[in-house]
């Protein structure tokens, strides 16, 4: 049965697909079948990840939970949808149609638990299944919590990122109480991040005190996240020898360990 990890911060910027598909990637190379859930409508995860959401149906994307039908419905319809990638990762796309799932949820019963049932039917088919989700708290990402086994936090060392850190940690405690008492948070990623600034380094050091969770080890900020996307794959192909890849085989052997 897959491990579910949904990677989640609320604030935009923060290296969130970044983490969600290279993580994805380093899992697939460690030996692990990963299946990466992208529920943002900005399709980031999809677009980098080398399928042009643009090119695809509703129905051929995470879209299709939107639609009212039996969890089983769901369940093949989601099978069907899963494409593999050219990193090893298989991908349940996003589209933009996904924008609307707050407001085309929010009257479905049970709207909270609807990927959790969906993708009960697949979890056995891989190790692990990795959820990319939206910049903010709304019932997509309530969903992922739902789903998740356990939470990674990427989280930029700058105070704006650290000041939203808590209402996140609050939603968390919130699923856990009423929806999903065994969802943990496995640990905070510090992504971009730039150790030669007193301030990356004071936001670093507060945020395991802080907050009681693990930190792992900082991903350094490099243009080559950048690049890979215009190709279509994660660093782990496109620079695999950079510290930036290093940083992210590290976080998947300690998802691992």
């Amino acid at each position: 049965m897959a491990q579910v990890l949904a990677i989640v911060n609320q604030k935009g910027g923060v290296a969130k697909t970044t983490t969600a598909i290279t993580l994805a990637a380093a899992l697939v190379e460690c030996g692990n079948s990963t299946l990466l859930v992208d529920l943002d409508a900005q399709a980031c995860a999809t677009f980098s990840l080398g399928i042009d959401p643009e090119d695809l149906k509703a129905s051929q994307s995470i879209a299709l939970l939107l639609d009212d039908v039996d969890p089983e419905e769901h369940a093949r319809a989601i099978r069907q949808a899963i494409q593999r990638t050219e990193d090893g990762v298989y991908l349940l796309p996003s589209v933009m149609a996904v924008a609307s799932a707050d407001l085309s949820l929010a009257a479905r019963p049970g709207r909270e638990s609807i990927l959790a049932r969906a993708l009960a039917t697949v979890r056995p088919d891989y190790d692990f299944i990795v959820i990319d989700c939206s910049p903010s708290l709304g019932l997509m990402t309530i969903n992922a919590l739902v789903a998740a086994d356990e939470v990674i936090v990427p989280l930029k060392c700058e105070t704006l990122s650290h000041r939203g850190l808590g209402q996140l940690m609050e939603t968390i405690d919130e699923v856990r109480r009423w929806s999903n008492p065994e969802l943990t948070v496995a640990g905070i990623v510090p992504t971009m991040f730039d150790g030669r600034t007193a301030h990356a380094q004071a936001v670093l050091a507060d945020l395991g005190p802080r907050y009681g969770v693990a930190v792992f080890d900082s991903i350094p900020r490099s243009i080559r996240f950048a690049e890979a996307p215009a190709v279509g794959r994660t660093i782990l192909a496109t620079s695999p020898r950079s510290a930036g890849a290093s940083a992210y085989r590290a976080l998947a052997q300690a998802v691992l360990g």
